[in-house]
């Protein structure tokens, strides 16, 4: 392209939005035109993140829709839930597409919005115009998006595990049962005592117990492609280490099934979907083999004497679970190859 497009990242000095810097520094159409901090707007964002020392020396902007309309064509919220909302609207009007991370538009329900992360719930017609962005399930929705809200981090490894097993109606959808598991980082860098290195360290801990805020979103997706309400059982714990999700869930077969027939019909699911690797009969995915990446490995066991299916998603919490996906659906949004920026070999070991 001979004038790439301008982005701004709202939250520039939260992981997410680093982790954006991180892709879109060398994205080939993309310009970084401004960083945005409320907090510590007129720093270097090298200040806040001296690994950004001759790489980026922009300074943080204040949040000014006026100078962001001037300075840019496309808007990162990378803010946490109940911000973004605020700012959004304004952001529309202005002329700009906005890919907001923060999940104030995942929801369709602006009740269902207000009992799960108890904030006022953004406009309503706002929450009916956002296209949500989970990339390989909804590409053609997301080429016309421009409100586009992008999957957290937890619904995207578990929708992308179940999504292909429940379209072709070999699990029961009540039957559904996830255990999750992340990272640090996915509590984002405010302090806090859960991730307190004392805390933390030589622990797990499960929290948010059948209250977790990615419990609707998940149920949402599910719910399209079943064609009924679907409910799952879902548990969340924070495990001592920095990046990665793992998202074993189990599911009661409908009739018996062949292991590598289903493997075979993974794969057929998302032909053409590079980010998605389906594991060979008996081979399990692990956090590390995907870190630093935009991919989703997926496996499988089924237990004959069950007759349950087992499956493992993992993910990078900060890169598909957000700043990697919002990027590959920005590559979906201006028509460009959806890998654009994002061929990046996992970091091993």
């Amino acid at each position: 392209m001979n004038n790439p497009i301008r982005a701004a990242i709202i939250g520039s000095t939260g992981y997410g939005g680093v982790e954006l810097i991180r892709f879109l520094i060398n994205h080939p159409y993309v310009d970084i035109t401004s960083v945005i901090s409320s907090s510590s707007a007129g720093e270097s964002i090298a200040a806040q993140f001296p690994h950004l020392n001759q790489v980026m020396e922009l300074d943080l902007d204040h949040v000014d829709i006026g100078l962001i309309q001037k300075k840019s064509d496309v808007v990162f919220t990378a803010t946490p839930s109940g911000v973004s909302s605020a700012l959004i609207p304004d952001l529309l009007e202005a002329g700009l597409k906005v890919i907001d991370l923060s999940g104030d538009y995942r929801l369709k329900s602006g009740e269902i919005y207000e009992r799960w992360y108890h904030h006022k719930p953004p406009l309503t017609s706002h929450l009916k115009q956002a296209v949500y962005g989970l990339s390989e399930l909804f590409a053609e929705d997301i080429r016309t998006a421009e409100l586009l809200s992008n999957p957290g981090c937890y619904p995207t490894a578990a929708s992308l595990g179940l999504i292909p097993v429940l379209s072709m109606k070999k699990i029961d959808p009540k039957s559904i049962i996830i255990d999750a598991k992340s990272g640090a980082s996915g509590a984002g860098r405010k302090l806090g005592l859960s991730v307190h290195y004392a805390e933390l360290n030589e622990n797990l801990k499960p929290y948010k117990v059948n209250q977790h805020q990615h419990i609707p979103e998940i149920e949402q997706t599910l719910s399209r492609f079943v064609g009924e309400q679907t409910t799952i059982t879902f548990t969340t714990h924070l495990i001592p280490m920095t990046r990665g999700i793992m998202c074993t869930m189990y599911a009661n077969l409908v009739e018996p099934c062949d292991e590598q027939q289903l493997i075979d019909q993974y794969r057929a699911y998302y032909k053409g979907r590079p980010f998605v690797r389906i594991r060979n009969k008996g081979n399990w995915p692990s956090t590390k083999e995907v870190a630093g990446s935009n991919y989703c490995d997926i496996g499988f066991s089924i237990d004959e004497r069950t007759g349950r299916l087992t499956m493992i998603s993992v993910i990078d919490n900060v890169v598909k679970g957000a700043a990697g996906q919002a990027i590959q659906n920005l590559n979906l949004m201006m028509g460009w190859d959806e890998t654009t920026g994002l061929e990046m070999i996992p970091v091993y070991p």
